[in-house]
């Protein structure tokens, strides 16, 4: 069983198809499952020993300090809160010692803008493949994207938050 199973994956190595997965493997142990055609893992493998961190939601801070407190003008649109929730997300990381490329899983909530009565899908993904999928970053977590009615500010239109995980050492 295991030599037909080193066989496979060998097979399946020789034709490109686990490259991308055995290669995020090799390097720190977590195996990600990319989507076809989309900037998200359909699945994400964890190791036995890493450590699990849970980041609590935040969206933007306040964009511009000239319009009214907690209002769609103090945060700005869909895209430019996303950006800015994401820059919050890697500060925060970055004082765990850990990266964007660390986060595994992602849960983005997204209220319509008021202006249109719609989502900014377009929008937030604009901010988003900024830091996921890139050259500089490949790495890819699963993620979920919610329409809900409200966020605790009535100015935020997106809140974000992840869950990354500290690779174990070798």
């Amino acid at each position: 069983m295991q030599l037909s199973k080193s066989l496979l994956l060998a097979g399946l190595m020789s034709a490109g198809l686990l490259a991308p997965c055995l290669k995020a493997h090799a390097e720190d142990g977590i195996i990600r499952h990319p989507a076809d055609h989309f900037p998200i893992s359909t699945a994400v493998e964890v190791p036995a020993g890493a450590s699990t961190i849970y980041l609590s939601g935040m969206g933007a801070p306040v964009q511009d300090k000239t319009a009214p407190a907690k209002s769609l003008e103090a945060y700005g649109d869909t895209q430019t809160q996303t950006l800015a929730s994401l820059q919050r997300i890697e500060g925060e990381l970055k004082k765990l010692n850990l990266t964007m490329g660390d986060v595994v899983q992602m849960h983005i909530y997204m209220v319509a803008d008021p202006r249109t009565k719609q989502l900014d899908f377009p929008g937030m993904m604009k901010a988003y493949t900024q830091y996921f999928g890139t050259a500089k970053q490949p790495n890819l977590p699963v993620r979920s994207a919610f329409a809900v009615a409200q966020l605790a500010n009535p100015g935020w239109l997106i809140e974000i938050e992840v869950t990354a995980v500290r690779p174990v050492k070798k």
